[in-house]
């Protein structure tokens, strides 16, 4: 019996949310997307939400650690906010590394959600953040957004807590509760010499 060799050319498709590829391959899976050589891993916490708030990413080549970094976000912000800033701190990250293609994984479904267009932002605190990861995620050629539980992000929560910890915190920083829900909300003191 003969058979004829079919050659199936798929067209280049952005991987920015499930929406389109199911518009493309309705029967495609999520388990079956190609393995993204880089992974961006993101979190942010905040105590008492809000409040004392950090945020950290992680990024892999092939499931190994490759950089990471954390971020005190503030004393009086949102877990929302602290999430954005671990996405955005990533986003960079990886974009400074010259990754290409990079898939994002965090356990804030609101967060996945946005980015994927499938909510919107609605508060007036996430959206300056929102634009700024979203204008980050645009220099990718290849991105695609996926939502993990915590169990699957200890790394990313373990640099999230980190950057609150007194560890990292230096005894030389106080905090003025006053101050509004910004980043630049620590201030230093000048050591002397």
């Amino acid at each position: 019996m003969k058979t004829n060799n079919i050659k199936i050319v798929l067209p280049k498709i952005q991987l920015k949310s499930e929406k389109k590829i199911a518009k493309v391959f309705p029967e495609f899976l999520i388990d079956k997307l190609p393995e993204f050589e880089y992974k961006l891993q993101f979190d942010g916490c905040s105590k008492d939400n809000p409040g004392i708030a950090g945020a950290g990413a992680v990024i892999y080549k092939f499931n190994e650690e490759i950089s990471s970094k954390i971020k005190f976000v503030g004393n009086n912000s949102t877990n929302n906010a602290a999430e954005y800033t671990g996405l955005i701190i990533g986003l960079k990250e990886a974009y400074e590394l010259g990754i290409k293609s990079l898939m994002v994984e965090g356990d804030s479904l609101l967060v996945i959600k946005q980015m994927k267009g499938e909510y919107k932002v609605k508060s007036s605190n996430l959206i300056d953040l929102y634009n700024e990861a979203n204008n980050l995620s645009n220099k990718f050629d290849n991105i695609y957004f996926r939502h993990i539980y915590r169990e699957n992000n200890k790394r990313a929560d373990e640099l999230s807590n980190l950057a609150i910890s007194k560890d990292y915190l230096d005894k030389s920083m106080y905090y003025d509760k006053d101050d509004e829900d910004d980043a630049d909300e620590y201030l230093f003191t000048h050591k002397e010499k």
